[in-house]
């Protein structure tokens, strides 16, 4: 029986997130934190992020949570994440991808630094982390990486064809790592979110009307929660899932599967 248990914990790990101090990264912080595992955190704000170290040690005294303040997007300051990561000499396990952001304009509206921009935020970045991380995980034998989509990568959304672009590519990467990475005991998943309520999208939701479209095309009625998909992203790392690799999980309140 503990055994059996001990698939549904994740004592023996190190996660480390991207844009972990607000929205789906904080929640999943806490989430992965209440399994056991021990967290590297990052995000640009360093001030903020020390903030969420001291609110998750006092909630979580067991486990270590280290914070690393970068800006992603530049090369240099993600081979410094890595320096740091051996100078902590803390092995990772789970790398989860959730930085991202976006622009909406119409697809001739875009200067071209702008739809760069977008790729590069939310493609070309976790493409890097995950090679950089690479050597990191192949030494665990249930490391998992797991991607933060959108449903933008997987029907039309109205949020512009540049992110909707770069979270298809997301996606791809996913299945593609998944597969090269298999051998080696590296599972790749990611998860598509719909409509879920962060700061970045309270000013659409505020707008009455566009949120009551929004809720007729959601089964479920309301607006997701951060901790909905964190909740989805933890189990994909947990041993529990060990089968499961190249999957994008919609979670969606099944508004990618509500037809005419």
């Amino acid at each position: 029986m503990s055994s059996r248990l001990d698939a549904w914990k994740l004592h023996d790990h190190t996660a480390l997130i991207t844009g972990a101090s607000k929205g789906i990264g904080y929640a999943t912080a806490r989430e992965l934190a209440g399994l056991g595992a021990n967290l590297l955190l990052l995000a640009r704000d360093g001030d903020y992020l020390e903030q969420v170290r001291l609110e998750l040690v006092d909630d979580f005294p067991e486990i270590e949570v280290c914070t690393f303040a970068a800006d992603l997007t530049d090369p240099e300051e993600r081979l410094a994440v890595f320096d740091w990561l051996l100078d902590l000499g803390r092995p990772m396990s789970l790398l989860i991808n959730n930085v991202g952001g976006n622009q909406i304009m119409g697809t001739l509206d875009y200067a071209p630094e702008d739809y760069r921009a977008i790729f590069e935020k939310n493609l070309f970045c976790a493409y890097e982390m995950c090679r950089l991380a690479y050597p990191h995980l192949v030494g665990h034998v249930q490391a998992a990486i797991v991607n933060v989509g959108s449903v933008a990568g997987l029907t039309h959304v109205r949020t512009g064809s540049a992110y909707g672009i770069a979270k298809a590519a997301l996606h791809q990467l996913t299945r593609n790592l998944a597969v090269e990475w298999a051998v080696e005991g590296i599972r790749v998943n990611a998860v598509a979110p719909w409509y879920i309520r962060t700061q970045r999208s309270e000013m659409s939701l505020s707008d009455v009307d566009y949120l009551e479209e929004v809720l007729e095309r959601t089964p479920l009625k309301h607006i997701g929660k951060p901790e909905e998909v964190a909740a989805a992203i933890a189990f994909l790392c947990l041993p529990a899932a060990s089968y499961i690799t190249g999957q994008v999980l919609a979670v969606d309140g099944g508004f990618l599967h509500f037809g005419f």
